[in-house]
């Protein structure tokens, strides 16, 4: 028991994003840092009194403290800014296992059978070609078709990947990996724009599905997963299609329309433009500066869909 309580105090304290000395300020002193500290070790567990302190100080329910472990999230793949902050990931880490938790927690209550399968596992990635195949593969296997996703949160949610949104800072992308290791678990920031909602849920699919080359750096693999990303919202074939095979310039009212139908921000429809070969460097380096000035590409155009986990 006291190894429970004491892993679930530290957990809940990180989710708070509090300190030891936090905590105790937290519940007005009523015990000391250093009780805190021994609780957290395993060396002394608390009494009613101050586990209710506990629970109204960390905002959880008394019963937290006691309960067994039942998820463990592994292979995360964390994407953050550096202005981020330690405490703030070890903070978003803890809250996205405990609503896993609680997420599986209500599945096994209502019987509910949860199981994964990766349908492209077998597909070696070493360049970006293999990735659009990757794609055109799933595509076809998950049977979506070639044209707009209207929801992707919810397509995920059909396939058994937990998505969850959290609260987190702008500094925050997103993160993903798999519970007890069966479980497939993709976070999203809540505030950001639907289409990097979109953008950002299908970058992380990325990381749980595709296979890379173990001679591939991590940041070739993050290229590769916004390459997947992309290629998922709007495959070759598609963007061919609205574009055609090359083009020497892409009115701004022409990437508004395409942005509206298929909900992918203009500046990740440029760059995939750039990728295939349809624009040349030079008119991707020139639309680039022009966007700079209006990155979150207000009065640019929305996509009306939906997309909440």
């Amino acid at each position: 028991m006291k190894e429970i309580f004491s892993k679930r105090l530290k957990n809940a304290r990180l989710a708070a994003g509090f300190s030891q000395d936090d905590l105790v300020k937290a519940m007005n002193s009523l015990v000391s840092k250093n009780a805190i500290s021994k609780y957290e070790k395993g060396l002394m567990m608390a009494d009613g009194k101050v586990i209710i302190s506990l629970a109204n100080a960390l905002n959880v329910k008394p019963d937290y403290f006691l309960r067994p472990f039942t998820i463990e999230i592994e292979r995360v793949e964390f994407r953050k800014k550096s202005k981020l902050s330690v405490k703030k990931v070890d903070s978003i880490k803890q809250k996205v296992t405990d609503v896993v938790e609680r997420y599986l927690e209500v599945e096994q209550f209502l019987s509910i059978e949860s199981s994964f399968e990766n349908p492209i596992s077998s597909f070696k990635i070493t360049n970006g070609e293999e990735v659009e195949n990757a794609v055109n593969r799933l595509l076809e296997i998950w049977k979506i078709g070639y044209n707009a996703i209207p929801n992707v949160i919810e397509l995920l949610e059909d396939k058994e990947i937990k998505v969850i949104e959290v609260e987190a800072p702008d500094e925050f992308d997103g993160f993903s990996g798999w519970a007890n290791g069966k479980y497939p678990v993709i976070v999203i920031n809540k505030h950001y724009t639907i289409e990097r909602k979109r953008l950002t849920a299908l970058h992380e699919l990325g990381h749980l599905l595709l296979s890379f080359d173990t001679s591939i750096n991590h940041k070739d693999i993050e290229r590769l997963c916004f390459r997947f990303a992309a290629a998922m919202l709007i495959p070759v074939s598609t963007i061919i299609n609205e574009l055609g095979p090359y083009r020497g310039y892409i009115s701004m009212a022409e990437l508004i329309g395409i942005k509206e139908n298929y909900g992918i921000s203009i500046q990740a429809l440029m760059h995939r433009a750039k990728e295939l070969g349809i624009i040349k460097d030079m008119t991707y380096i020139n639309f680039r500066k022009r966007i700079n000035k209006n990155r979150s590409e207000d009065g640019l155009g929305k996509y009306s869909g939906a997309e909440k986990s």
